[in-house]
């Protein structure tokens, strides 16, 4: 991969944008090495979390406006379909998934973040959906996805009007997690995803599922779905395990079985 940097280290994947001269703008290219490393990790199952981040001073800095700025209608709505098919294979990842904003989460970059489960900022981070400046829309499901996570009153402001935001803004409206020094960002990412490898890996995807395709169903069809991978649980080793070693007072050994 030319755009892309990719490594597993103790079960957690490390995807790192590696464009920095162009603040890791979103090409085709970096978006088809992106769908790479996702069918990768879905194929191979070694890893249990993934950390998405970016090269230099910038997490994302938009997509390519080069490349979009020739676009016909036809063109325009490819390449939206396939950045948010990327986008949405992300979100739907088995594995919980988080973005270290190192920087400019601008556009593209901003919907990608989104697209994670959690998103951890560091203190010289920016977010922004600033499309209509350039006389479009957000194309990767940024409308969708931003008024599910700050309320609609407050995407409606941010999309319409352009403006860029600082990572406490973000921790504010509840677009970031947690906002850390540059220097401590990858480490904490680190330690979430730790965290999180602490406990099952069946119950973590089954409850990932859970509220990913939850948040998009109507609540008695959401808890209905809940119910039945609640149910799941108790065909697996790994509940067995969990609960013999909380009654047993010792640390569970999970094998994700």
């Amino acid at each position: 991969m030319k755009t892309i940097l990719y490594e597993e280290t103790e079960s957690i994947g490390f995807l790192t944008i590696n464009k920095p001269e162009v603040l890791n703008a979103l090409d085709a290219q970096v978006l088809e090495e992106i769908d790479s490393v996702l069918g990768k990790i879905e194929r191979a199952g070694s890893i249990q979390t993934l950390i998405l981040t970016g090269a230099g001073r910038a997490f994302a800095a938009g997509a390519d406006i080069g490349a979009q700025s020739v676009l016909t209608m036809e063109g325009g709505r490819a390449w939206g379909k396939r950045g948010s098919a990327i986008f949405r294979r992300l979100e739907l990842l088995p594995v919980p998934t988080i973005a270290a904003v190192n920087g400019f989460a601008l556009g593209g970059g901003c919907e990608l973040a989104m697209a994670c489960d959690m998103i951890l900022a560091s203190s010289k981070a920016k977010f922004g959906q600033p499309e209509v400046g350039l006389g479009i829309t957000p194309g990767f499901s940024g409308t969708q996805r931003l008024p599910r996570l700050v309320g609609k009153a407050k995407a409606m402001e941010l999309i319409l009007t352009g403006e860029m935001i600082n990572a406490q803004e973000a921790l504010r409206i509840g677009l970031a997690n947690e906002v850390t020094e540059p220097e401590q960002l990858m480490e904490r990412a680190k330690e979430l995803a730790k965290k999180i490898q602490k406990n099952g890996p069946l119950s973590v995807k089954y409850a990932k599922a859970a509220i990913s395709r939850g948040m998009q169903m109507d609540i008695d069809s959401a808890i209905a779905m809940e119910n039945e991978l609640f149910a799941m649980c108790f065909a697996t080793e790994d509940q067995k395990e969990g609960m013999e070693a909380f009654l047993q007072k010792r640390e569970p050994v999970f094998k994700g079985k």
